[in-house]
């Protein structure tokens, strides 16, 4: 049993404790990490920094608990964007907050690799309840199946490329457009 087994432990914990007082990034900048993160993914602030805060439990958990975890896409984008800080993730995250190198490796892909990664989410997501006394968030921790065969489909669309809009949208202008034909042929035929 670990020491963060124990509900509401993992609050005391060092690891914790530093993550919580920790900032990605240099904190004079223009552009903070969370305003890149938001921009970067079209997110609101509000949403790019729950996502940074549930980085940090993924961090926690992956300094913490004895299996590898997986995190879910959109904790993966904070993950990927604060690799990009190298020297910030590399010489101050790592060694002071999570005492301990944390690499990405990305999947070599094939179906052995898609068994362990489902494995590794289910555990990792069972780990996130034990520890922190709840279940993830599913609007930012998915489902598996979402996660590991839906997200992975994703595409970046520059603006100036596309227009990108909603499913609920692009049904009700689909719906719109209806009937306005069925209107047309209505109307003419009278």
């Amino acid at each position: 049993m670990h020491e963060t087994d124990r509900p509401g432990s993992y609050a005391e914990h060092p690891i914790w404790v530093a993550l919580s007082r920790y900032s990605i990034g240099p904190e004079d900048t223009a552009l903070t990490f969370a305003d890149r993160l938001a921009r970067e993914n079209g997110w609101s602030s509000a949403e790019a920094e729950r996502v940074i805060d549930e980085y940090k439990r993924f961090c926690f958990l992956a300094a913490t608990v004895d299996h590898e975890v997986t995190p879910s896409d959109a904790v993966d984008q904070a993950w990927h964007l604060h690799l990009i800080y190298t020297r910030d993730y590399w010489q101050r995250f790592c060694p002071e907050v999570l005492v301990r190198p944390l690499h990405h490796g990305p999947t070599a892909g094939g179906p052995a690799e898609q068994h362990r990664y489902f494995a590794q989410y289910a555990e990792t997501l069972k780990s996130y309840e034990r520890v922190f006394g709840k279940a993830a968030p599913t609007d930012l921790w998915p489902d598996a199946a979402r996660r590991l065969i839906e997200d992975p489909k994703a595409r970046r669309v520059h603006p100036r490329d596309g227009i990108v809009i909603s499913h609920r949208l692009g049904t009700i202008l689909m719906w719109l457009a209806i009937l306005v034909v069925l209107a047309h042929i209505i109307f003419w035929r009278s």
